[in-house]
């Protein structure tokens, strides 16, 4: 095999219940379409021809050194628990380290059956798998701590939900698939041993400066504030913050229903399963805080001194609104251009959020419009921004680089929903260009690419995406 994946594998090695170990299940025709060539050099991988490629990442093959395994976990799944949930559709082929002595989990997703499918077929069309691979590594080029895509295979078979669909393989590169709702699921069994097991895992894996279950806590909800204040920044939208959507590194996993907004408004929501806004827009920071309290309730068995354990893990999550406040604050004070904090910071920030939403104006193309100082034809109410902005040059008199500072934190391109839809359907038709040049475009979404400038509209109204869908 001309292909070669240095695996260097840890979860395999824990006891036999986290996992089950199988492999995918073969598909007919397999066909690489979209192929990760800078990230394969990052993890050390030496490519083969693309038919051993697409061989090997749509499941018909086993590279040498893995040990495919399908995760068990639980979760919280829009606030009602679910005791067993896992990976019904993807299988961890296994971990490499990275030229930054990184842990990496490579794993395949659409790859056919577990016992955690829970009556799903296992399989994903090719829609979500090119959202995800798009989603995900724009979202890694914006600077937000997140899984990557590798590979993207079709099956050549097909796939049925509301209608037949060309069926696709992802490989999706994590940092690891550690979830919230794996922890809760050793811990809605009262298997001590198997959550220390994890913990310990877990620990040497993300953060091995935590000496304690109580000190982990504390890291990963520092990291989780960074994470949804990124978010926020950005004006994205998760769509399914569920406690097994959420890991312990900290980063974005799971690209289902996710979108970015056009339009400014706080309680935007896409997801068409998420019918009472739970993981609306400007919900996400207390949505993170509600699954660090179940995290927080499954490390307690780990504690020593139970009513001492619930003492510190409560005030543990009850700081984290402050901490995520900082985080968004800091964020957007960037792309104000503010170098520095003061007082008055965030009430700058808020009242400009709220002229923006007042006048429908589009998030991202106003951030960029501020970068370049021609703002004004963003808002319908012009006196009004012309007062805040006189605030905020007052304010910016004593920054030497604020321009460079926004230019770099405000992106001229995001992943426009309409344009990841037209994308899909060009692709479903045979078309691959579309995708292909979104890919490009966005992996330099900072700078103005004369080219592009289509990619930088917002949708007109009979173009405007009102839901985005899970891939399941």
């Amino acid at each position: 095999m001309t292909l070669q994946i240095p695996f260097d594998n840890s979860y395999a090695a824990l006891p036999p219940r986290f996992y089950t170990r199988q492999v995918a299940q073969p598909v007919s025709q397999p066909r690489l379409i979209a192929f990760n060539e800078a990230l394969a050099r990052d993890l050390g991988i030496a490519t083969g021809a693309p038919e051993e490629m697409a061989a090997v990442f749509a499941g018909n093959a086993v590279p040498d050194g893995a040990a495919p395994l399908a995760q068990v976990y639980a979760g919280h799944q829009f606030g009602g628990f679910s005791p067993q949930l896992g990976d019904g559709r993807a299988l961890l082929l296994g971990e490499v380290v990275d030229g930054q002595g990184r842990r990496r989990d490579i794993q395949l997703k659409g790859s056919g059956q577990t016992p955690y499918s829970r009556m799903g077929d296992g399989r994903a069309w090719l829609g979500p798998v090119l959202r995800e691979y798009l989603l995900s590594e724009a979202m890694h080029k914006l600077g937000v701590p997140t899984t990557r895509a590798l590979a993207a295979v079709l099956t050549g078979e097909t796939v049925y939900r509301e209608t037949p669909l060309p069926g696709a393989v992802l490989t999706r590169v994590a940092a690891s698939h550690i979830r919230v709702g794996t922890f809760q699921y050793f811990a809605a069994r009262r298997d001590v041993d198997g959550l220390q097991a994890l913990y310990v895992h877990t620990r040497a894996r993300h953060y091995p400066q935590a000496q304690t279950p109580a000190e982990l806590l504390e890291m990963v909800i520092a990291a989780q504030a960074r994470l949804v204040a990124k978010w926020l920044s950005l004006g994205f939208i998760h769509g399914v913050m569920n406690t097994d959507n959420t890991t312990l590194s900290g980063e974005t996993i799971d690209y289902g229903p996710a979108a970015y907004m056009d339009i400014y408004h706080p309680v935007t929501v896409y997801s068409s399963i998420d019918a009472h806004g739970r993981y609306a827009y400007d919900n996400q920071a207390n949505v993170i805080v509600w699954n660090m309290a179940q995290l927080a309730t499954a490390l307690v068995p780990l504690m020593p001194d139970t009513d001492s354990a619930i003492a510190k893990f409560t005030h543990a999550v009850h700081a984290m609104p402050a901490q995520i406040e900082a985080e968004r604050v800091a964020a957007f004070r960037a792309k104000l251009g503010l170098s520095d904090a003061k007082d008055g910071d965030a009430a700058l920030i808020d009242d400009l959020l709220a002229l923006m939403h007042a006048g429908q104006a589009d998030f991202t193309n106003t951030f960029r419009a501020l970068s370049h100082g021609n703002a004004r034809d963003q808002f319908t109410d012009r006196e009004a921004y012309d007062a805040w902005h006189a605030r905020w040059q007052a304010r910016l008199a004593s920054e030497d680089a604020a321009q460079a500072l926004m230019l770099a934190t405000n992106p001229a391109y995001i992943p426009r929903n309409h344009r990841v839809e037209e994308m899909i359907k060009a692709a479903v038709g045979g078309d691959m260009a579309p995708f292909e040049r979104l890919l490009r475009v966005l992996s330099d979404p900072f700078t103005d690419q004369p080219d592009a400038a289509d990619l930088a509209q917002p949708p007109l109204s009979h173009e405007v995406v009102a839901q985005t869908f899970c891939g399941t």
